[in-house]
């Protein structure tokens, strides 16, 4: 996402951006410590709720802005046919690459993806979890993994070194929503939500378009 955009049209407003995975633990513990956050945004309804249930953050500024879908990525040049998760089964891929399930969100969307084609205890002794989607990305570019499963918006990062066989059904999985808030405590609130509606804007919809997101269409939080 072009956030270094958003925050160089919004200078001054909040405090750099700090980029890294949902990791529920980690997040919650900087938040509640009295990081200096003005917004958090996430990749994963559960650990926003985790954050609104402790109370440590605004619950009015919360909005979802962004869908992204989950594809099954192979490296450019594999040799391996691929056109549905079925697909997996066969005996030439050993080696599959997803998120940790445990404290990566799109690792929890390829385990219910996998679930719900019921291939995932057939595939448990293939999978490579990784510490975050990058990682996956990566994994599948160096051709050290047969396939991976990413965010669609993570394929536009490096178009030329993965290739996308298959995109996951929406029936697959729960829906892929970003969720973001003002976090309490902060001593920007007023420039904080105005950044929240700079996002969920026309304009901030275009950008994430451009980045592989889709737009999060109702105005309600949830």
């Amino acid at each position: 996402m072009q956030a270094d955009f958003f925050f160089i049209h919004n200078a001054g407003f909040l405090s750099p951006f700090a980029f890294g995975g949902s990791y529920a633990e980690a997040t919650e513990s900087l938040i509640e410590a009295g990081a200096p956050v003005d917004v958090f945004a996430s990749a994963s309804i559960r650990y926003m709720d985790g954050l609104e249930g402790m109370g440590l953050i605004k619950e009015d500024s919360r909005r979802n802005f962004a869908t992204n879908s989950i594809t099954l990525i192979v490296p450019p040049h594999s040799g391996i046919h691929i056109d549905s998760f079925q697909d997996l089964l066969k005996n030439e891929l050993k080696r599959i690459a997803i998120g940790n399930p445990g404290t990566v969100p799109a690792g929890r969307y390829a385990e219910e993806i996998l679930k719900h084609f019921k291939l995932w205890d057939k595939l448990k002794d293939r999978l490579v979890f990784a510490e975050n989607v990058r990682q996956v990305l990566d994994y599948v570019a160096r051709g050290e993994v047969d396939a991976g499963m990413v965010y669609a918006s993570d394929v536009r990062i490096r178009p030329a070194e993965v290739k996308v066989v298959v995109t996951a059904p929406d029936e697959s999985h729960k829906p892929v929503v970003y969720p973001m808030a003002v976090v309490k405590g902060t001593k920007n609130e007023v420039p904080a939500r105005e950044f929240i509606a700079l996002v969920i804007s026309d304009y901030g919809k275009d950008i994430l378009k451009k980045y592989g997101f889709e737009p999060f269409l109702r105005r309600n939080k949830r």
